[in-house]
């Protein structure tokens, strides 16, 4: 039986799903390959906390950590609505193929709606393609104003 929950920070099963599911997330290839470090292990519950714009959704399978989605509140200007993005979603490996990714993606859509916002956002890797597949299937397109100008890419600056 497959379980979905809107995470409580407090609750000491749902961080250590948090911090275990995002672990394995980043140790494959799609999450870059390595291990999160000691530092985000040991203060990423604590961190995310003290954040009232985030939104984590956990899905238990058999009563283990199965998937996660990690969500950031944002804004659209254009819009003059909030936003949320969702920054991470992971199924853990034993669980991928159950339809744990549409059911992360289903309650986090009530949650935004909950929220008052206008969309949801996310990045994918180029080469992701059962993730991309994935987000088509449930209505996620290129972002684009105007079809001359072309899609949106993702850049970033590291600091």
């Amino acid at each position: 039986m497959t379980q979905i929950v809107n995470a409580d920070l407090s609750n000491p099963r749902h961080a250590a799903a948090i911090v275990e599911l995002l672990n394995e997330y980043a140790m494959d290839a799609m999450g870059g390959g390595q291990e999160l470090a000691d530092f985000v292990k040991a203060n990423l519950i604590t961190a995310l906390g003290k954040r009232s714009d985030v939104h984590v959704v956990l899905a238990f399978a058999d009563d283990e950590p199965a998937g996660l989605a990690i969500c950031i509140e944002g804004f659209s200007t254009f819009a003059c609505q909030p936003l949320l993005n969702i920054h991470d979603l992971a199924v853990a490996g034993k669980f991928r193929g159950r339809g744990i990714s549409r059911l992360l993606i289903q309650q986090v859509e009530r949650v935004a709606l909950g929220l008052g916002c206008c969309k949801i956002t996310l990045e994918v890797l180029s080469g992701n393609q059962p993730a991309r597949a994935l987000y088509q299937s449930t209505g996620f397109a290129g972002y684009e104003l105007n079809p001359a100008m072309g899609q949106a890419l993702l850049l970033q600056k590291k600091l």
